[in-house]
């Protein structure tokens, strides 16, 4: 089995072979490509910080995944995006599908997937893509509120991720909003999805309440 040392080695050996590819993008914003929300925002979210986004409850967690990567499409349109994944996620949603998160307008190719048991794991592996300047997104999902994950810890994602360029989107499942350092966060429900033509399923939809 591998061990906690031998993963965070993989780790580092990928990020350092990330950085001689592509930059992430110098633009201070991206897009939410909604104009008014845009212009509420100052331009949008910043790149270059910590965001959070929060399930409303844990039945919502696929739909606050799938929000936190649309984000993560937005923030970065070419660079790897870097998704940690406690494994408590896969155990209870299942695990990633390449083909819907290619449907959903992200690169299989260009995701680097990282799974770990623990939180603390978690934490230590986003904290280690955020100061990868070859990065464009870190994605971090952790279950319910670990004692690990608090204003420190997300003032150190936050400090990388400022040094770095990297943008860094925290998922919470089962969790209740605390103090942090992110700049923004979400609460995300799942929105009924129709196409107007057909009355079938549609394109992914997302109740999204701005909280901060």
């Amino acid at each position: 089995m591998t061990t906690r040392r031998d993963a965070l080695a993989a780790l580092k050996g990928t990020l350092a072979r990330l950085e001689r590819g592509v930059m992430p993008s110098a633009l201070p914003h991206f897009s939410l490509g909604l104009p008014e929300l845009d212009g509420a925002l100052g331009g949008g979210l910043t790149r270059a910080s910590l965001h959070e986004v929060f399930a409303a409850s844990p039945a919502h967690g696929p739909s606050a995944t799938g929000f936190a990567l649309a984000l993560a499409i937005r923030a970065t349109p070419s660079a790897p995006v870097v998704w940690v994944r406690q494994r408590m996620f896969d155990q209870e949603f299942g695990r990633p599908y390449g083909h819907g998160i290619a449907a959903l307008g992200l690169d299989p190719g260009r995701l680097v997937l990282v799974r770990a048991r623990h939180a603390e794991d978690v934490l230590k592996a986003a904290l280690e893509a955020a100061r990868c300047t070859a990065v464009g997104t870190v994605l971090a999902e952790i279950w319910g509120s670990p004692k690990v994950l608090d204003l420190t810890a997300s003032r150190r994602l936050s400090l990388a991720a400022a040094a770095s360029g990297v943008t860094v989107l925290a998922t919470r499942v089962d969790a209740a909003p605390a103090a942090s350092a992110a700049t923004s966060r979400w609460q995300v429900r799942a929105a009924v999805s129709q196409d107007p033509q057909t009355g079938l399923p549609g394109l992914p939809a997302f109740s999204v309440t701005l909280l901060r």
